[in-house]
């Protein structure tokens, strides 16, 4: 491998879902000071055909051929794309021919996978790093920044709503491949009352729905209530069956923040501040949320860093959601063990990049109706 050679991180891509190709692959225009695309890894010839000629790329393969690629590539990286169920595999075969890891959340579908995911990243002295992008974006680290100031005063109360009609067909209503919306989009609102308490919860309970025929032994849509140390409280409510909403309010002992659109990307954020019953609103502009993951992320492999983001916070946020699962089987409150995350995301970590222009995806249809 090519590990630290040079000043450019060599990345190869594994997975050519939509995702990757409306927002992973065309974000590396972005961070080309310190990264560089130089492998596709799809099971589907059409795609990676397609997205070499896009793209430029000379290394191409199936899943079978990773570690052949990797080679022949001379990748650092991988940034791992793919269903729930497989990024351990994947991390695990990266890992193991001296790649570095950049892996999409969640981190994976078990606590058991998680630490295995970090072992094998330790044993074979390679970076790991879950792609917590919001960890990177402007209005969520501001918003972080507004509770380290005081100006909330101390606080007290998370409430978020994230919720989508999912496409008939759609990956993230599949059991096998580790779908439903705790895994979904549970992450999201598990991670920003993490981080805006900079605690974690000590006892969850949560409810859900299987949903229609779209799904498939996945819950479809979910309600959960987690309690942390010092008396607060964080609720939400997440969706694969709802109209799409995506907004977070907090709420501490002198003001509160509520937050439009602060799940997503390609749209604008909203803050509106309410501090002694005046009311101010910002606007963060449409940015590329990408491109400062894959940044970030180059600049720990070149400087030799652990990412912040690394398999820990992974970790944090999977426990949490399989202590759900166990809540919405039982209908039982499910105490969490003390959990030790001693780094928090801060705006240090900014990296402000301008919007992409969403290409046409080659047989990758967007996981959502309409």
């Amino acid at each position: 491998m090519a590990q630290g050679t040079s000043r450019r991180v060599r990345y190869a891509v594994v997975g050519a879902g939509n995702l990757a190709q409306v927002a992973i692959l065309p974000a590396f225009e972005h961070a080309e000071e310190n990264s560089e695309l130089v492998a596709i890894i799809s099971s589907d010839r059409t795609k990676r055909d397609a997205l070499q000629r896009r793209y430029g790329v000379s290394h191409a393969g199936g899943y079978e051929n990773l570690e052949q690629v990797l080679r022949d590539s001379r990748a650092d990286a991988v940034y791992i794309v793919l269903p729930n169920t497989q990024h351990r595999a994947f991390t695990e075969r990266a890992a193991r021919v001296g790649v570095h890891v950049l892996c999409e959340k969640p981190m994976a579908t078990s606590v058991e996978d998680c630490e295995a995911m970090i072992r094998v990243a330790h044993d074979n002295d390679v970076k790991l790093m879950v792609a917590y992008r919001l960890h990177f974006e402007e209005a969520n680290l501001h918003a972080v920044e507004l509770v380290r100031s005081g100006r909330l005063g101390d606080p007290r109360m998370f409430s978020a709503l994230l919720t989508q009609q999912m496409r008939d067909g759609d990956i993230r209503g599949s059991a096998e491949l580790g779908g439903g919306a705790l895994l979904d989009e549970g992450p999201y609102p598990i991670n920003a009352a993490r981080y805006l308490f900079r605690d974690e919860p000590r006892e969850v309970f949560a409810y859900t729905n299987a949903g229609d025929g779209r799904f498939h032994g996945v819950d479809a849509t979910a309600f959960a209530l987690m309690r942390f140390p010092h008396g607060r409280v964080a609720q939400f409510g997440i969706s694969h069956e709802a109209s799409a909403v995506s907004s977070y309010r907090l709420v501490g002992t002198e003001g509160d923040l509520l937050v439009q659109h602060g799940f997503g990307y390609g749209t604008d954020i909203e803050h509106l501040l309410t501090v002694g019953g005046k009311t101010e609103s910002r606007t963060f502009k449409n940015s590329d949320q990408f491109a400062p993951e894959l940044i970030y992320f180059s600049r720990c492999v070149l400087e030799d860093q652990e990412p912040e983001p690394n398999g820990i916070e992974g970790l944090a946020d999977v426990r949490v959601i399989v202590a759900l699962h166990e809540s919405a089987r039982t209908g039982q409150p499910v105490k969490l063990a003390p959990f030790e995350k001693p780094r928090r995301p801060t705006l240090a970590q900014l990296i402000v990049k301008p919007p992409v222009e969403p290409p046409e995806p080659v047989n990758a249809p967007a996981p959502v109706q309409g």
